[in-house]
C-alpha cells in the first residue's frame, strides 16, 4: 500500500496520484465484494453498469463503508436536467461526478452552479473518450480530420471558463491540458493498464508509473486489476508503480 494512502486523497496532499478503484461490475453484491478483496482501495469508481443496476444504494453502501466515491455518470443534457442531477448526485456525497464538456458553457456553468461550493462533489469534465480514435471523432463529428490533443486542450479551456475543477482525458494529452488551462486544474486518466496487459477497448493507455511521472491527480484502474487473478497484488503493483513514477516528478514551485 502507498505510505499515508488517507493523507493522498486530502485536499493538503501535494498533487500526488490517486488510484481509484472502477467497480465496473454488474451487481452492488459483486461491488461489495471487490473493495473487500482490495482493502488499499481507498477511492471507488461506480459507473453507469453499476449504478444502472443498482441505483443510489450502492454509493451509500460504500460511504457507509468509508469509500471515497467518484460518480462516473458522464451527464450530458439541458443544463436544468444536468443542474437537477448534479444536486442530487451532491445529496449521495459523491466527491467527483463527471459532465461532458461537449455539452457546452451553459450546460457546464449550470452544473457547476448546482454543485455548490466546499462540501459538494468537484466536477470533472470529459473531454473525450480515452476509447476514441481521432478518425473516430472525426466521423462522429463530420470532420475529415480531427487532432485529439487539439480538441482535449481546446475542451479543457471550456471546462476552466466554466469553474470546473478538472477534467478526464488519456495521459497522452496532459501536458497540453497543463499549457492551456493550468496547473491547477485537476486531471483525472482513465485508461490504465498495467505492463503488459491487453489495452481492451482502450484506445490511449498508459501504465500508472507513466501516469504519475506526469503529475495526474487521480487515475483509474478497471480490468487491469478486477480481472486479474489476486486482485490484491495487482492493485499492489499498481500502488509501487505510482511510486516509482512519482519519483521522477518535477513540480513548479
Amino acid at each position: 500500500m502507498i505510505p499515508n494512502a488517507e493523507g493522498l486523497a486530502r485536499e493538503d496532499r501535494d498533487r500526488s496520484t490517486v488510484p481509484i478503484l472502477a467497480l465496473d461490475v454488474p451487481t452492488p453484491e459483486r461491488a461489495l465484494a471487490l473493495v473487500g478483496e482490495i482493502p488499499g482501495a481507498l477511492w471507488v469508481k461506480v459507473g453507469l453498469q453499476l449504478f444502472t443496476a443498482s441505483g443510489p444504494g450502492v454509493v451509500r453502501a460504500l460511504r457507509e463503508r468509508g469509500h471515497r466515491v467518484f460518480l462516473d455518470l458522464k451527464l450530458h443534457d439541458i443544463p436544468n436536467t444536468v443542474a437537477r442531477a448534479v444536486e442530487a448526485a451532491a445529496a449521495l456525497e459523491v466527491e467527483l461526478l463527471t459532465v461532458h464538456a461537449s455539452g457546452g458553457s451553459a450546460m457546464l456553468r449550470a452544473a457547476q452552479a448546482a454543485a455548490g461550493g466546499a462540501g459538494g462533489p468537484r466536477l470533472l469534465a470529459v473531454t473525450l473518450l480515452t476509447s476514441l480514435s481521432g478518425a473516430e471523432v472525426g466521423e462522429a463529428w463530420g470532420r475529415a480530420a480531427v487532432s485529439p490533443v487539439v480538441e482535449v486542450r481546446r475542451l479543457a479551456a471550456l471546462a476552466r471558463e466554466a469553474g470546473l475543477a478538472g477534467v478526464v482525458a488519456s495521459v497522452h494529452e496532459v501536458p497540453q491540458i497543463r499549457e492551456e488551462a493550468g496547473a491547477e486544474l485537476l486531471v483525472l486518466t482513465p485508461g490504465i493498464r498495467l505492463a503488459g496487459d491487453d489495452a481492451g477497448d482502450q484506445a490511449r493507455v498508459a501504465t500508472p508509473a507513466e501516469a504519475a511521472r506526469l503529475g495526474i491527480d487521480f487515475i483509474v484502474i478497471g480490468r487491469t486489476v478486477t480481472a486479474a487473478p489476486d486482485p490484491a497484488a495487482a492493485w499492489a503493483r499498481v500502488e509501487e508503480g505510482i511510486l516509482r513514477g512519482a519519483r521522477g516528478v518535477q513540480r513548479s514551485p
